[in-house]
């Protein structure tokens, strides 16, 4: 997001819809904000309606008050208490993607009311509410989470966004708590998925890095993150003190800074009052591999906890331990592994287990790590799974003791199950790896079933990926397509001119430990009515050929436009020719046809053509263009298969196109 003043770059995202997805707009008239008071904003978030005496709102869209919006739902946002909450934006709120004002699927620019892109007034929204404090309430607390497409570009610049909320007391001041990106909380939103999926700040760069302004949708790009959020936060107690039977002045305002693009969003829900101060702990698990991407047996991992207090008061270092973690099952510890950023860790050998003692400070975190070794010979499959527990005082009152319990989450995973019951299975999930005791399969197949229309094509073996294409659309077409496959729903169209050549099928065999022995694809040709043809180039991870094919369109008869036929040919090292694949009309027509190309050993090569329903029908034996691999040496890279490239140097008017499905290949 490179914001240059004056000179910004220039946008690149258009919508023609804003469209909110799994949202429920509720009770929100489309009227001029200076019509409207906002009571239904504000009875939407209080935990009790009855404090609510008076209310007012005021933001920058002249047309409507589309910078705020009630919703049951948007994405995994939930409300914590009732069955509303509110989201609050510089730009249009709930919108998904964020701040989509200028492309499509979404541009972070935004320019949606009246001080334009860099004009004033800045984008604001802002609910002021007069509410009644009940008797023997002291503190005032609410829920928030605040997401932003500043970041991380600009913190500590002059462009954030700004949520204050103030609260003006009549025996004890006006309070304020700020959000921004510049808050401790803020991290990427791909650190906190899935918890911000589908809120319109799950955002990824759609070419280059995130810097600068940028073409985003919601496709996740490893390092191309362009928003950030915190998570969900409790807020209040001593921040905001108040006394009983006063009235007070809540005021929530978010609005730009520096210019009036790059939006962000706070969810508000749950605004009570509670008679004393608290802590709030949120505890995380993750964990990493240190040796490679599968988990195998003797690697090492590392566990990280995360154990963060949001909320106004001390967790202090009571009786018992804070924080107590087994060791998983199928690992061991490894020894003088454990340390932690604050307090004291220690590995209890004759219990098997981690544990922490110490206080946590309000409004900040500390960090845990130990390491495992995974048993040998564990079959694959094997499953490792840990959570780890926090003991916290819930309430902060004297005697101080720990009552409460917390489970540690992994952030990446929701496995559907409410442990804690606390109606939220996404915040109790055990972290969960599997060991993978990889085997070579001995046949792989690409159906193209599970590609998506009008693009490549893809396909992995046990998330190993093997195979992908280019892909290709226009007067050349080169994509996966539905309607016309052989038995399964999708498949390969080719129909390529030389101004569209060349197209390619990749392999990366060397990911399944093993060697190419057999290749093989049904496929159907169709007609033509000129001269053409179809080069398919066989070539290894040396670069050198293999094998060559050619599908060739020849004349042949006085009747058009039937008179011009395909025929199949391979390239011929022995006979330095090209040799057809004879059908018993001699030519390719009307048919579903398989093809194989086997591997005999290092220099020798079969082809066999098969008509479908009437099987073999021609097959010959040669030399290969280049020396075979035979046996797989683990760790090398070489492969017989690297890709193929399709390739032609014709331009006919009606080009002809085949359809390729049921790829299998097979492996030693």
């Amino acid at each position: 997001m490179n914001k240059i003043f004056n000179s910004k770059i220039q946008a690149a995202i258009i919508i023609t819809a804003i469209v909110m997805i799994g949202s429920i707009m509720l009770n929100q008239d489309n009227v001029k904000a200076g019509s409207y008071n906002g009571e239904d904003l504000a009875l939407a978030i209080l935990a009790n309606e009855s404090w609510l005496i008076d209310s007012s709102y005021f933001d920058t869209d002249e047309s409507g008050t589309s910078q705020s919006i009630i919703l049951s739902s948007l994405g995994p946002m939930t409300p914590t208490d009732g069955s509303t909450f509110v989201l609050f934006s510089s730009g249009v709120a709930g919108a998904t993607p964020a701040t989509t004002n200028e492309g499509n699927p979404g541009d972070e620019r935004g320019s949606w009311f009246s001080g334009g892109k860099y004009g004033m007034p800045r984008d604001q929204a802002t609910l002021t509410m007069t509410l009644q404090v009940p008797d023997g309430m002291r503190y005032l607390y609410y829920d928030v989470q605040f997401l932003s497409t500043e970041y991380p570009e600009w913190v500590g610049t002059q462009y954030n966004d700004k949520l204050t909320i103030t609260v003006d007391s009549p025996s004890n001041g006006v309070t304020s708590y700020i959000f921004d990106i510049n808050s401790g909380y803020f991290v990427f939103v791909d650190e906190l998925l899935p918890e911000v999926a589908g809120t319109g700040y799950n955002v990824y760069a759609t070419q280059g890095s995130s810097g600068g302004v940028d073409w985003v949708d919601t496709t996740y790009r490893s390092g191309k993150a362009d928003a950030g959020a915190s998570s969900l936060t409790r807020i209040g107690g001593t921040t905001h003190p108040v006394s009983p039977l006063e009235q007070i002045t809540v005021t929530i305002d978010i609005h730009d800074t520096g210019d009036n693009i790059l939006d962000s969003t706070a969810f508000i829900d749950n605004i009570m009052f509670s008679g004393y101060s608290k802590a709030n702990i949120v505890a995380r698990k993750t964990v990493q591999d240190l040796n490679d991407a599968d988990v195998e047996p003797n690697d090492i991992l590392q566990y990280t906890v995360t154990i963060s207090n949001t909320g106004n008061w001390l967790q202090r270092d009571n009786d018992g331990h804070e924080f107590e973690d087994n060791i998983p099952l199928n690992t061991t510890y490894v020894g003088g592994s454990a340390s932690a950023s604050s307090g004291t860790i220690q590995y209890l050998s004759n219990e098997n287990k981690i544990v922490w003692d110490g206080s946590i400070n309000s409004e900040s975190s500390i960090s845990l790590s130990f390491e495992v070794r995974v048993n040998d010979s564990l079959p694959n499959g094997s499953l490792i799974r840990n959570q780890g527990v926090v003991y916290w005082d819930s309430d902060g009152s004297y005697p101080y003791n720990n009552d409460a319990v917390e489970l540690t989450d992994d952030p990446y995973s929701d496995d559907g199950i409410d442990q804690d019951n606390d109606s939220d299975t996404n915040d109790d999930d055990p972290t969960d790896l599997y060991v993978v005791s990889f085997e070579t399969p001995a046949q792989v197949t690409e159906s193209f079933s599970d590609d998506e229309n009008g693009g490549s094509a893809t396909e992995s073996y046990m998330d190993r990926n093997w195979f992908s294409t280019s892909s290709e659309s226009g007067e050349s077409n080169f994509e996966v397509v539905d309607g016309y496959y052989d038995d399964t729903p999708k498949s390969f169209k080719t129909k390529i001119r030389a101004a569209g050549s060349p197209q390619y099928w990749y392999y990366n065999l060397t990911n399944l430990e093993g060697v190419l022995t057999s290749w093989q694809i049904n496929f159907k040709c169709g007609n033509a009515t000129e001269s053409s043809e179809l080069v398919l180039d066989f070539t290894n991870s040396e670069d050198e050929s293999i094998a060559k094919l050619m599908f060739a369109y020849i004349k042949q008869g006085t009747n058009p436009p039937v008179d011009w036929v395909v025929k199949l040919y391979y390239w011929s090292p022995s006979s330095a020719s090209w040799l057809q694949l004879e059908t018993s009309t001699g030519y390719l027509y009307n048919h579903w046809y398989t093809l194989n190309i086997d591997i005999l050993d290092a220099f020798h090569l079969r082809y066999s053509l098969y008509v479908k329903g009437l099987g073999l029908v021609d097959t010959k034996d040669d030399l290969s263009m280049d020396e075979l691999i035979t046996s797989y040496i683990p760790g090398s890279q070489q492969s017989n298969l690297a890709y193929i490239k399709w390739e032609t140097s014709m331009n006919p008017i009606v080009c002809p196109m085949f359809f390729w499905d049921e790829h299998i290949i097979e492996l030693s």
